[in-house]
């Protein structure tokens, strides 16, 4: 009787041991698997060169629209239009900007795929006409960088509606050199990329949503 009782607490206790050792286990797999959750939500994949932190300060240009002030070089502009123009499935913007004290100026903004803010400048009277694989103007050479046509739109004050125009591009370095042709024949500008350090944004209050 004795072994016998014996024998039935050995197996009760392997039994326990067994069911400590299932549980302890499973208790693992559990914690691996919180612990994996957490670190599938907390990690993504990020640009090293991605302008997302400067955007949280600086404002991001991309979102730029009618009413936004911008402050570039220490100058004050206010947003008075905005041009979104469309070629292929990509899109950029221009936006005509001005100080309120006879200072105009317009901004584009380009992701491809990296972002290049640009400031630009109209000439006048310049006697070159575009399509030469190099341009000078004011004694800077040019070359070519890009030529096409884009449907564009316009919010705000532009001057312009909707319609379709015709571009080529022209670079130096960080100069560049634009001819624009909204329908009435081509438009020179000159333009300086801008660093990031070098413009703040001020969103205009839309007022509560």
């Amino acid at each position: 009787m004795e072994s016998l009782l014996i024998i039935i607490v050995a197996i009760l206790a392997v039994i326990a041991v067994i069911m400590l050792f299932n549980t302890i286990a499973k208790r693992r797999e559990r914690q691996a698997a919180e612990t994996k959750a957490v670190r599938d939500r907390t990690y993504a994949p990020r640009d090293p060169f991605s302008s997302a932190d400067d955007d949280a300060v600086r404002g991001d240009p991309r979102a730029l629209k009618p009413g936004d002030m911008v402050d570039i070089r220490g100058e004050m502009f206010a947003v008075r239009g905005t041009l979104t123009l469309s070629q292929s499935g990509f899109s950029w913007t221009e936006n005509f900007l001005d100080t309120g004290t006879g200072r105009k100026a317009w901004v584009s903004v380009e992701e491809d795929p990296d972002l290049e803010v640009v400031l630009w400048e109209e000439l006048k009277g310049v006697a070159v006409s575009p399509g030469p694989e190099s341009i000078e103007v004011d004694g800077r050479r040019y070359s070519s960088d890009e030529t096409g046509s884009a449907r564009f739109t316009s919010a705000g004050t532009t001057g312009l509606a909707t319609g379709n125009m015709s571009y080529h591009d022209y670079s130096a370095g960080d100069a560049r050199l634009s001819f624009e042709d909204f329908g009435s024949g081509w438009e020179c500008a000159r333009g300086q990329v801008l660093a990031r350090a070098e413009y703040r944004i001020f969103p205009a209050d839309t007022g509560p949503s």
